[in-house]
């Protein structure tokens, strides 16, 4: 969440007033992430405050953004809790702040879990579970644009900047996720939206009576239409993996797994071509990282992540037997 594009006071004010959201009373950027420009603001109406986050869309356009901000419009109708985009006067969630794509959407509240244990898994798991079904009568389509196609578009790109043994895993990998997604088993897969970035700091908890409650999920700005499996294996890489070593944290998965198959029952194509997902996952975002950071764009509050992380992931996830661990809870 960089800023890319600097948004003055007074446009903010301008922008919040046709809204009709109230007065504006303070405008932040937001430091950390890389796609887009997003501000934190808080606006008074009827003597009462209310938060905001601001964003304008630095890669994606104005045709492509209905998608993303239908789809949590749809998905909070169906009970998920996903940030409220706002529409002007005509109806529309699309806005234009100095010639880029705009929404305003409600800030969610609690705080993102850094740290999550078993019992953030499982609400994770439950969530998402909940969140595919919600999305199967989704009118919109849009394909993931971080997908294989991206994929084999930009590992010829990022090349020159790896060492031979990156080089190697790097374009094996890629040659084996052509490979599986060619397979029959792979093209029955259930499929619908997907969140597609669906990590610890995309989603929010309160404490409530002492517990952790998930209170919020957001950042839909990479979702698309895929596989459910590889929003399965997005998150598991994220939150069942060891920060520091990128290895595999089986209380975490096993609590995820249990918890998202109570809700939606994986089939047995699924359990079998999760492995090859869990890889696909980790190249996924090892690629944009090092698209990221060999490749930055100009930005005021840049923070790229460290690509070294998802290369041991993927490291890792190459080195597991396919027997996955924690499916054997799911038989």
């Amino acid at each position: 969440m960089a800023v890319y594009t600097e948004v003055s006071f007074d446009e903010a004010r301008a922008l919040l007033q046709q809204l009709q959201l109230g007065e504006l009373q303070s405008l932040k950027g937001c430091p950390g992430g890389i796609e887009n420009t997003n501000y934190f603001v808080t606006t008074l109406q009827n003597g009462q405050t209310h938060d905001y986050v601001l964003t304008l869309f630095e890669r994606l356009s104005f045709e492509q953004l209905p998608f993303y901000l239908r789809l949590m419009k749809h998905l909070a109708q169906r009970g998920i809790v996903v940030p409220e985009p706002h529409a002007n006067a005509q109806g529309e969630l699309v806005l234009n702040v100095k010639g880029k794509p705009a929404a305003v959407v409600d800030k969610l509240r609690g705080a993102s879990e850094l740290n999550p244990g078993p019992v953030h898994c499982a609400q994770v798991g439950t969530m998402l579970a909940n969140m595919h079904l919600a999305g199967r009568d989704f009118e919109l389509s849009q394909p993931n644009l971080r997908g294989l196609t991206w994929w084999n578009n930009t590992v010829p790109v990022v090349l020159a900047y790896l060492t031979d043994s990156q080089q190697t895993l790097i374009t094996r990998e890629l040659a084996y996720q052509n490979q599986v997604a060619a397979l029959p088993g792979y093209a029955a897969l259930p499929r619908g939206p997907i969140h597609a970035d669906l990590f610890r700091n995309n989603v929010m908890f309160e404490t409530v009576a002492g517990q952790p409650v998930l209170s919020g999920v957001f950042d839909f700005y990479f979702a698309g239409m895929d596989t459910w499996l590889f929003d399965v294996a997005v998150s598991l890489n994220d939150w069942c993996i060891d920060q520091a070593t990128g290895t595999h944290h089986a209380p975490n998965a096993h609590h995820f797994l249990t918890a998202y198959n109570a809700v939606r029952p994986l089939q047995a194509a699924e359990q079998e071509l999760l492995p090859a997902l869990l890889r696909a996952a980790a190249l996924r975002f090892w690629l944009s990282r090092l698209w990221d950071f060999y490749l930055p764009r100009q930005a005021s509050m840049l923070q790229a992540h460290d690509p070294a992380h998802f290369e041991h992931v993927l490291r890792h996830r190459t080195g597991q037997l396919l027997d996955y661990p924690a499916l054997k809870a799911l038989t």
